[in-house]
């Protein structure tokens, strides 16, 4: 008999390769094979494909599984990583433009993941606002297809904050990895 622990098993849903998180013809960030062209294309191809990374792995998890906090005394949890993300969304749209700055979604710093509590009408509203704050920017960078065009009171190149954006999904797509197998011990790509 194995002994106890509280260390949830490792695990994948994927059936082909154990290693992944989905299979490949279920994956909804696989395409037809045929990569982006130009750069403008690329750069928002890797972003859609970051954000629905982020989106597969808080999949399948209850209100108190995604405000858990894994990994004491760090206040993140997934909760938390879509609030984060959502408040990001829209500070980047600060960078924009020269006028005031838009408030804070969520109030005073770090209330994104302060406030990530296990209720489920906190998870639904961090899934509406996160769709909300990105499809904004989305928009408001929709109009700058130039991506050396420089903008805002300090001059930031479009490329730079579309590169920025990929980065810091990136990163909290990694945080998100080993919140996930703390949580339930799933793990995969």
């Amino acid at each position: 008999m194995a002994p106890m622990s509280d260390q949830p098993d490792r695990w994948s849903q994927a059936t082909t390769y154990p290693d992944m998180w989905a299979d490949p013809d279920k994956d909804p960030r696989n395409s037809d094979g045929v990569s982006p062209d130009g750069e403008l294309a690329t750069l928002q191809d890797f972003l859609t494909n970051y954000r629905l990374t982020l989106r597969m792995k808080c999949e399948g998890l209850d209100a108190e599984q995604l405000a858990r906090r894994s990994v004491p005394p760090s206040t993140m949890s997934l909760l938390g990583l879509l609030r984060h993300l959502a408040e990001v969304e829209r500070d980047w749209r600060n960078w924009l433009g020269e006028a005031d700055p838009l408030p804070k979604l969520y109030g005073k710093r770090d209330a994104d993941f302060d406030g990530a509590v296990g209720e489920q009408a906190v998870v639904d509203a961090a899934y509406a606002d996160l769709a909300r704050e990105q499809a904004a920017t989305d928009a408001a960078l929709a109009g700058h297809p130039d991506l050396g065009e420089r903008l805002g009171k300090d001059g930031f190149a479009v490329r730079e904050l579309l590169v920025h954006r990929i980065e810091e999904y990136a990163r909290h797509c990694g945080q998100a990895d080993l919140l996930r197998e703390c949580i339930d011990g799933r793990v995969g790509q």
